[in-house]
């Protein structure tokens, strides 16, 4: 199994469970004709397809908290492009500059319960550079001339793209040697809140015009598939009248519970040797849980129900094989299945805002499943025959024992406003991973 199939074996899936036309979020938009969507690296726009002023041997895209005052700030990768330091004269001195490069500030700085920006690092020579502001990344690329180009200073001037869905994120080049994107600001929860699609236009020179808006989702006063760590107590459930307050409120509780086993999970793949790249992506995952904890709160609250902190048992440092049980359980098993719950929530929920909650969401857990599978690919080569057959017959039992949970009848309202399988549809859902993915 390659993380790159999830999406492709998701699509079918999804298409082979419509079983009638649905108007989703989105669909009143732009005339999209002619645009193509983004270049992405693992569902995060890619640094790929540039073409800047001076040759440059090596670009990567980062994240970081430009709150945090911790002396070693949390930063991690969003995409790279090219060889770090091929052409430098003293490439270990380079390269320990490059690993040491950092930034206070950024660009597309944006904030719900913490806060992200993100700058560019290069490399050309001997020389180790940050581009750290909107003039400073406009003077890197020089004209406009490409693409992603024009993507990757839409999203500089604080405008998002996505990656999947043409509504929310697309490019398209102009006879004239200008560009259109569609991009989106905004999201769905909380009083006067919305998602806006923008159709701008990018000059050659640099500047981002907007041509056209229109609101794809509004929001609501008070608007989640997540990975439950080792050491989580009983808790969670809540009293409410209100079905849909209980199941977000729920859904809050693991979202937050989340964020901790994200966080445990990079500090023990540090631990056993791990590559940067998945430790960057866990604590990506872990950014990505804040948010879904916030908007699941919110709509667990709309829905006239608070969610409960979770209570996490400090425990040491597992051994290899005891992190990879848990993430072939967690990760390859529940959070896969949930990420494709994600996506059929963001297809069938009735509810607009739900509707809109969920196609954000679906789109982080599907990389989270991804990495839960990177995980399972780079632990299996150091773990012997008898504990890889041990992983094989854990996830057996996982999805033995997650087909009886959607087997149980679900309230209507989880399935008509939230958008939830029935348990006929879960049980098309888990047979398509059954027989394409974990057999």
């Amino acid at each position: 199994m390659t993380s790159s199939r999830l999406r492709p074996l998701f699509a079918r899936t999804l298409r082979a469970s419509l079983a009638s036309p649905l108007v989703l979020a989105g669909c009143g938009g732009a005339d999209l004709t002619g645009y193509s969507a983004p270049a992405c690296e693992n569902g995060r726009l890619a640094v790929s397809g540039l073409s800047p002023t001076a040759s440059t041997d090596f670009v990567q895209l980062r994240g970081l908290d430009p709150d945090s005052v911790a002396p070693d700030r949390p930063e991690y990768v969003v995409s790279t492009s090219g060889t770090a330091c091929a052409t430098a004269t003293a490439p270990a001195t380079c390269k320990s500059t490059l690993e040491s490069l950092t930034s206070s500030t950024g660009f597309h700085t944006s904030c719900l319960d913490i806060c992200n920006a993100y700058y560019v690092a290069t490399t050309q020579g001997d020389e180790v550079k940050a581009h750290a502001s909107l003039e400073s990344l406009k003077s890197f690329l020089g004209p406009i001339d490409t693409t992603q180009e024009a993507v990757l200073l839409a999203f500089a001037e604080g405008y998002n793209l996505s990656c999947d869905r043409r509504d929310y994120g697309a490019v398209k080049a102009n006879a004239n040697g200008t560009f259109n994107v569609i991009a989106t600001k905004g999201h769905a929860c909380g009083p006067g809140t919305k998602i806006v699609q923008y159709v701008l236009e990018v000059s050659n020179s640099g500047e981002v015009k907007e041509l056209a808006d229109e609101v794809l989702v509004r929001g609501n006063p008070g608007c989640a598939v997540g990975r439950r760590p080792m050491g989580l107590r009983e808790g969670g459930h809540v009293v409410c009248a209100q079905a849909l307050g209980r199941h977000f409120a729920e859904t809050a509780h693991l979202e937050a519970a989340s964020i901790l086993a994200f966080l445990r999970l990079r500090e023990e793949l540090a631990l056993h040797g791990a590559d940067e790249s998945l430790r960057n992506a866990a604590l990506a995952s872990a950014m990505d849980e804040v948010l879904h904890t916030d908007v699941s709160t919110r709509l667990a609250r709309r829905f006239g129900a608070t969610p409960q902190r979770p209570d996490v048992e400090e425990l040491p440092p597992r051994s290899l094989f005891a992190m990879a049980l848990d993430n072939a359980v967690e990760g390859c098993t529940r959070e896969t299945y949930g990420a494709l719950v994600a996506h059929y929530q963001a297809m069938h929920a009735e509810d607009e805002e739900v509707r809109g909650t969920m196609a954000r969401i679906a789109e982080d857990e599907t990389r989270h499943a991804e990495l839960s599978w990177d995980i399972e690919r780079w632990a299996q080569t150091r773990l012997s025959d008898e504990e890889r057959a041990r992983l094989r017959e854990a996830r057996r039992q996982a999805i033995s024992v997650l087909r009886e949970e959607v087997s149980m009848p679900l309230d209507p309202e989880l399935v008509t406003r939230a958008g939830l399988p029935t348990p006929e549809a879960a049980a098309v859902l888990l047979n398509s991973l059954e027989q394409e993915l974990w057999a």
